[in-house]
């Protein structure tokens, strides 16, 4: 593998670099400005981020970075620790506009009106852009640790709030556990195959010279601890339980971002080490299949079902977002292109969806001091247009048209039912239906209930009345023209297929 550093390889790594440039401005900034200044760093973060995203795009489109049509030694950079590919581009596409959302929605929460609260938003977003370009377990093990470590500090943010620190502390305990048992796991992984690289690991486990017999029951102890860090990223059942606390306990704009980047992170770890052969040939005849199916059964429907109970919203989106990580598992199992594809596109959706509707929540706490479900009573009265944001995101995640989750769960389905895996459609189209109950009910609160309050209007900031419209838009637009997005995360997992086949 070559190891001469290229211009090829700067520019591969141009967001990262980016990243790190802005974090150092933000800090500098926030020394050099008043105090009564400082809601203006959030807006630094998210222009800085808004610079990132278009230097990313314009890179691919105008410089022909990552180039689709290379070849997977092409695409292997550093020495192998990382691939530069079109699905590197699509997570980072998501993390970066999660990025941006997140700090124009944070700039109206005084409490983090702080440069090492953006800081460590960056931070995490350089986590999580490593953890989907990793293609080396060392590298993967660096990019989820820088991910983590600042997503602890960042859910104990708020040290005057009680429930802060201790969503700090249940996240790092959880977190510090399941990083332990993944890394256990990848170490028996390299003491089968003697690498770390994902691909060359790939090679040894597929190829003619295949590991003894009596090596596959390491290698599947291997696969089970290695899903418990996947799962604690994506908060599947039974790795879920730091979920409702930590989201309930976080700062909001903190739980919209961990909610969507760091389950995007998590699904394209699951990518690169599941789909890339690291633990055999990906189908079901393996061993570890049918656990991950029954995962992903089991979170869609606990998390439906204990969101059904739940009278804080920030508790419930916790357990819908349990769900959701199990409809987005529904394409990733079927190991296909199509699947792999239709995932990528429903985690895009929920980038903008779940953030909208913890932009509103944000809003609305900042008047009521809770987020009680009883808070949104008469909203439409109160705030138009913030109850208009969050029936579209309800909508979305509920699977309505003209939304975006919609398309999102019709190409899931649609996915699992081109592999075969009929009964998995069939139970994920269920629990769709479960969930629009109490998705639902929170419009009932919105438009149907009455409050004492309804004469108290609810302010909304320019900042986040940007954000908010800008997620919006999307979550519309991907609803009735989705078909570029699709193609883009599509051709994205028939480039990876093709070249791991």
């Amino acid at each position: 593998m070559n190891s001469v550093i290229t211009s090829s390889w700067v520019l591969a790594l141009a967001p990262e670099i980016s990243l790190l440039v802005l974090l150092i401005i933000v800090l500098i900034y926030d020394r050099l400005i008043k105090p009564e200044e400082r809601r203006q760093i959030g807006l630094v973060s998210a222009w800085g981020a808004t610079v990132i995203l278009l230097l990313t795009l314009g890179l691919w489109l105008f410089g022909n970075e990552p180039n689709v049509q290379a070849s997977l030694r092409d695409s292997l950079i550093w020495g192998g620790m990382l691939r530069h590919d079109l699905i590197t581009l699509v997570f980072r596409v998501m993390f970066l506009v999660a990025l941006i959302v997140t700090s124009l929605i944070s700039m109206d929460v005084e409490k983090l009106q702080r440069g090492e609260y953006f800081a460590l938003l960056i931070t995490a977003t350089v986590g999580f852009s490593l953890m989907a370009s990793a293609s080396d377990l060392i590298m993967l093990y660096i990019g989820l640790e820088t991910a983590s470590i600042s997503s602890y500090v960042l859910a104990g943010f708020l040290t005057k709030d009680m429930r802060s620190p201790e969503a700090g502390m249940k996240y790092f305990v959880y977190g510090a556990f399941a990083t332990g048992v993944m890394l256990y796991g990848l170490s028996l992984l390299y003491g089968i195959t003697t690498q770390t690289n994902l691909y060359v690991i790939g090679s040894i486990l597929t190829g003619a010279q295949a590991i003894p017999v009596e090596a596959n029951a390491v290698l599947l102890l291997s696969a089970a601890m290695i899903v418990v860090g996947f799962g604690f990223k994506i908060a599947a059942v039974p790795f879920h339980f730091w979920t409702p606390d930590v989201y309930e306990g976080s700062p909001t704009p903190f739980t919209a971002f961990v909610s969507t980047a760091s389950k995007a992170a998590g699904f394209a770890v699951f990518i690169r080490v599941f789909t890339a052969g690291a633990l055999g040939t990906p189908n079901p005849s393996r061993e570890w299949w049918a656990m991950l199916v029954a995962m992903c059964i089991v979170t869609m429907t606990l998390g439906n079902l204990a969101a059904i109970y739940q009278k804080n919203i920030k508790r419930l989106l916790a357990y819908s977002s349990i769900a959701q990580a199990g409809y987005a598992m529904i394409g990733l199992v079927t190991f296909t292109p199509d699947g792999s594809g239709a995932a990528m596109f429903y985690l895009l959706m929920y980038v903008f969806t779940n953030i909208a509707a913890f932009g509103v929540i944000i809003l609305v706490s900042n008047i009521t001091g809770s987020e009680d479900l009883d808070d949104f009573r008469g909203l439409s009265r109160r705030s138009p247009y913030l109850a208009m944001i969050m029936l579209v995101a309800l909508l979305s995640l509920g699977g309505i048209p003209p939304t975006a989750g919609f398309l999102g769960k019709f190409y899931l389905f649609r996915a699992a039912v081109n592999a075969g895996l009929w009964g998995l459609a069939l139970i994920g189209i269920l629990n769709a239906f479960v969930a629009l109950y109490y998705y639902l009910s929170i419009v009932k609160y919105m438009y149907l209930y009455r409050s004492e309050e309804e004469h108290i209007s609810i302010p909304v900031s320019r900042a986040a009345q940007v954000g908010l419209a800008f997620s919006t838009f999307f979550v519309l637009l991907l609803g009735v023209y989705s078909g570029p997005a699709f193609e883009w995360t599509l051709n994205a997992a028939n480039a990876f297929y093709a070249l791991i086949g």
